[in-house]
């Protein structure tokens, strides 16, 4: 890959990276933003929710939107939008005595601006990309995504030993730069404009036509993923301060913990699967037997070190799960369509953020253990549809690889060059 190249894949692994600290950078800040504006738990749960709400709503459109005038004219405005939202909670908090009802208002410009980031980078990235080498930047977009929630737990805790505002500004500061970078430093391929509404319409109708039973098991794959994950988080971030009395710094680092599992786990997948997408299926099936034992073991431990080993694994199920599901997710539609396709993919993985926290917090009222094995019943599910639903025959007939009877033969295509589609 050359230098030209490397540059891009930097820029676009910074727009996950950013994106990724909307939510997880204020989760082992939630005890002292109760505090500070005194908050109920539930009251504090929707920061979390008013931006990831917003975000799934955008995100069809934004897609939509990239696949006529390019993705970068979306997720460079967008980027700002997302620092504009937190500069207006951070001032909100500064200087207003009740600050709380600004605050969600800036949360909830923040995921307006988050709508049109992460998932148009990764199909950015298909269009940049072709083959082996899309998996592979694939898979850094990921381990991007991840190392933000890696990060973001412990830069959270860590601002807020300043004061409890300062992680509003945070978004702003990261924000805004990587705009600029995005709109200066990307060289996007051109959009075609020979296709009329109507005609775009048509295709994607024939998308989902023959696709769309395993586009909608694929798009359940990453939705629980991040389902499992952002309540095992809210959860954990309540759990060890109530039960462990482990909290602010000492919290996100121990909240580190799955996601730097994660992380790890979505950079090598990524690696593995550029030669091997006839492993993107069982990834996904193996991650989800891994996922619903580990939540499993972990609803029999009350322990601190065995319960962190579980969730530790969950984050290796997790991680491994990702990277295939993107994969096949950005293959399944040519440039023009792969913008509003990755889109409504990103659209249910919001709602899964936004949907984990107050659903574990009400499982947990039935008590921990059902909450655990509630969880890890979801898991099960998710492996027993992907095994009868997920078809990469299907979704792979855009992947680049440059042979379509070797890809519905074994699906393991040559490795060609990292090379710019159209």
């Amino acid at each position: 890959m050359d230098k030209r190249r490397l540059v891009h894949v930097a820029v676009l692994a910074a727009v996950p990276f950013v994106m990724v600290l909307g939510n997880s950078m204020l989760i082992p800040v939630f005890p002292q933003l109760k505090r500070a504006m005194d908050l109920t738990q539930f009251q504090v749960g929707l920061l979390i929710t008013v931006f990831s709400i917003p975000a799934a709503l955008v995100i069809p459109f934004a897609g939509v939107l990239s696949d006529h005038i390019g993705r970068r004219k979306v997720i460079a405005p967008a980027l700002a939008v997302y620092g504009l939202g937190g500069l207006i909670a951070g001032g909100a908090a500064l200087l207003l005595e009740q600050p709380y009802g600004v605050v969600l208002a800036g949360r909830i410009v923040q995921g307006v601006g988050a709508g049109g980031t992460y998932l148009l980078a990764v199909a950015l990235a298909g269009d940049l990309f072709t083959g082996s080498g899309r998996t592979k930047v694939l898979g850094v977009l990921e381990a991007a995504n991840g190392v933000g929630k890696v990060v973001s737990p412990i830069l959270g805790a860590a601002v807020a030993l300043i004061v409890w505002w300062a992680p509003f500004f945070v978004y702003g500061v990261l924000a805004l730069p990587v705009a600029l970078l995005v709109w200066f430093v990307i060289d996007e391929p051109p959009v075609e404009q020979g296709r009329g509404l109507r005609g775009y319409v048509r295709a994607l109708v024939r998308i989902f036509r023959g696709r769309g039973v395993s586009l909608a098991a694929t798009y359940l794959a990453g939705m629980a993923a991040l389902f499992l994950l952002f309540g095992v988080l809210s959860f954990l971030s309540d759990e060890l301060e109530q039960r462990y009395g482990i909290e602010g710094f000492a919290g996100g680092l121990v909240l580190a913990v799955p996601v730097a599992a994660m992380a790890g786990t979505a950079y090598l997948a990524g690696a593995l699967f550029q030669k091997r997408l006839s492993w993107l299926k069982p990834a996904i099936l193996a991650a989800s037997g891994a996922a619903a034992a580990s939540l499993g073991v972990a609803a029999l431990f009350s322990e601190l070190v065995p319960f962190m080993a579980a969730l530790a694994v969950l984050g290796v199920a997790i991680g491994a799960m990702l990277p295939a599901v993107n994969m096949l997710v950005t293959s399944a539609a040519g440039q023009e369509e792969r913008g509003v396709v990755t889109s409504l993919y990103g659209a249910v993985r919001f709602a899964g953020v936004a949907v984990g926290p107050p659903a574990f917090a009400l499982a947990l009222e039935v008590g921990r253990g059902v909450m655990l094995g509630a969880a890890a019943a979801c898991a099960a599910v998710v492996l027993a549809l992907s095994w009868w639903l997920i078809s990469p025959n299907k979704l792979l007939v855009e992947a680049g690889t440059g042979d379509a009877r070797r890809k519905q033969r074994n699906l393991r295509p040559a490795e060609p060059q990292p090379q710019p589609e159209g």
